[in-house]
């Protein structure tokens, strides 16, 4: 099959799930440092999935987003909230229409090369939580992109209404290590086991039966 994609790849489970599932169609692996606490060790992850895969991967800095966006995301491990992955305590890690720049910016790198797709990891565990996840936002974006571009270049997100434990045991399926993945947004060396990434992460593979192989500072 032609390779005819852009991944939006972070170096989170569910993005480095997408990158071997469609392996087979990227030709290109595009990641964003826009300074979240987590940014540095997700983009070692990404790099170093990409190397094993041979695809192409570029980093692209997104400086503006940490100096003039407000986020707990944005502001250090002590203001992420503990606790679970739902709407009002995670509310503060919303980086404001992150996936719709970072969108843009993909769809502009795909037409430039001559690309028809693309692709990203959104999933249905995020609607509550980010706007800029859900399939009304998906579904306008992908419209957009095709309205503004000659080749027509469109959005491929798979894992939309997926949740996040679907997306571990497809995973598993396709033999992903995924000790070279991050999850933290905290962003210390070792997942906090706290924070509300952390306990989906956790819930996610201990759903799918599949035991996590990071290590966690905290097992609450």
């Amino acid at each position: 099959m032609e390779k005819d994609s852009v991944i939006i790849l972070s170096g989170g489970v569910d993005s480095t799930t997408l990158l071997y599932y469609q392996k087979h169609r990227i030709a290109l692996a595009v990641s964003f440092n826009y300074g979240s606490n987590h940014n540095g060790r997700e983009l070692e992850c990404a790099r170093w999935q990409c190397s094993e895969l041979g695809i192409e991967h570029l980093v692209i800095p997104l400086d503006f987003i940490g100096q003039y966006f407000q986020s707990s995301l944005l502001a250090g491990a002590e203001e992420i909230p503990k606790g679970d992955y739902d709407n009002e305590n995670m509310k503060s890690t919303v980086v404001p229409f992150r996936n719709g720049i970072m969108l843009a910016i993909a769809c502009g790198i795909a037409e430039s090369r001559g690309l028809k797709h693309v692709m990203m990891a959104n999933h249905g565990g995020d609607h509550a939580i980010y706007p800029d996840c859900r399939p009304e936002f998906t579904k306008a974006i992908s419209e957009a992109m095709q309205a503004g571009t000659y080749e027509r270049v469109t959005l491929i997100d798979p894992f939309t209404m997926y949740s996040k434990a679907e997306i571990v045991k497809l995973g598993k399926e396709l033999g992903i290590d995924y000790s070279h993945t991050y999850s933290c947004y905290c962003g210390e060396e070792l997942h906090c086991g706290e924070c509300g990434t952390c306990r989906e992460r956790k819930e996610a593979f201990n759903l799918a039966g599949m035991e996590d192989p990071v290590p966690y500072k905290s097992h609450s």
